[in-house]
C-alpha cells in the first residue's frame, strides 16, 4: 500500500502531464473548445458529454456531426428554430442516443433557454447553502430536464441521476468542464455558483481501474457511493479542488494501461 505522499506525487506528476492544451485535441472537450460564446460552449459540452462514451474519435465525429446541423451556431439555432427545422436531425444517433432522444433535447434547450440565459442555473439553483457537494443540483437538474410534457421515458438513461445510483460520470464531466478554473486553458471555469470543492470525480472503467491500484477506492460497486468515496479521498489531497485528478486518473487509465 502505498503512502498518501506517494499517492500525490504520483496523481501530481500526471495531472500536470494531461492537464495541457496538448489534450484538447483527441478529447470530445474539443468540441466545445471552438466556439467563444458562453451559451455555445455550454449547450456543445452539454451535449456532447452525453455522448461521450463509446470511442473518442467517434464522439468527436458525431458531435462535430450534430453541430453542423446547427449551421454551427447552436445557441441561435436552439433558441430560434421551427419545428420543421427538426426534420433534418431524424437521422442523427451516437448509439442509443436515438432521434427521439434528439428531439427531446431539443424541445428542452428551447424552451430552457428561451427563459434562462445560461445552463448554469439549472444546475445550481438545487443547491442547498451549505451542500458539500452537487448531488442535490444533479438530482434537480435531472428533475427539471424531464419537467417537460411529454418526456420519453427512453430518454432518463442518458440524463443520470444519484437518485437511481448512478455514477453520473457524463454530467460529473460536464460539470468539470464548466466550473474548474486554471491558468492550462482546459477546462472552462465559466460558471461561478458551484465551487470546484463541490464538484465530483467522473468515474469509468479507466479511472476505477486506477483509483483502486491506488488505494483511492475500496467499494466493489461501480455507482454513486463509490463516486462519493473516491472524491472523498482526494479531498484528502487537495480539498478545494478534488477533481482536477480526474486528469491524473483518465489519463493514466487510458494513454499508459495501469499503475
Amino acid at each position: 500500500m502505498q503512502s498518501k505522499a506517494e499517492v500525490k506525487k504520483i496523481l501530481d506528476i500526471y495531472y500536470k502531464k494531461y492537464n495541457t492544451i496538448d489534450f484538447i485535441k483527441d478529447d470530445p472537450i474539443s468540441i466545445p473548445h471552438k466556439f467563444s460564446i458562453k451559451q455555445d460552449i455550454e449547450i456543445t459540452a452539454f451535449w456532447t458529454s452525453v455522448i461521450a462514451w463509446g470511442r473518442r474519435n467517434m464522439i468527436i465525429k458525431n458531435a462535430n456531426k450534430l453541430f453542423k446541423l446547427m449551421d454551427n451556431a447552436p445557441y441561435d439555432f436552439i433558441v430560434n428554430h421551427e419545428e420543421k427545422d427538426r426534420v433534418k436531425f431524424l437521422d442523427f444517433k451516437h448509439r442509443t442516443f436515438q432521434p427521439t432522444d434528439t428531439l427531446y433535447f431539443l424541445e428542452f434547450l428551447q424552451w430552457y433557454y428561451k427563459n434562462n440565459k445560461s445552463l448554469e442555473n439549472a444546475f445550481s439553483s438545487f443547491l442547498k447553502k451549505d451542500d458539500e457537494n452537487i448531488e442535490n443540483a444533479l438530482i434537480g437538474f435531472h428533475n427539471l430536464f424531464f419537467s417537460l410534457e411529454y418526456a420519453p421515458h427512453r430518454t432518463k438513461k442518458h440524463i443520470p441521476t444519484p437518485v437511481r445510483k448512478s455514477t453520473c460520470k457524463k454530467l460529473n464531466m460536464f460539470l468539470r468542464w464548466m466550473v474548474r478554473k486554471d491558468e492550462n486553458g482546459v477546462d472552462f471555469g465559466i460558471w461561478n455558483t458551484i465551487k470546484a470543492s463541490q464538484l465530483m470525480i467522473p468515474i469509468d472503467v479507466h479511472v476505477e481501474r486506477v483509483a483502486r491500484n491506488l488505494g483511492l477506492l475500496d467499494r466493489k460497486q461501480r455507482d454513486w457511493q463509490a463516486v462519493i468515496e473516491l472524491t472523498n479521498n482526494l479531498k484528502k489531497i487537495d480539498n478545494k479542488d478534488p477533481v482536477k485528478y480526474d486528469f491524473a486518473l483518465f489519463g493514466y487509465g487510458v494513454m499508459e494501461g495501469s499503475i
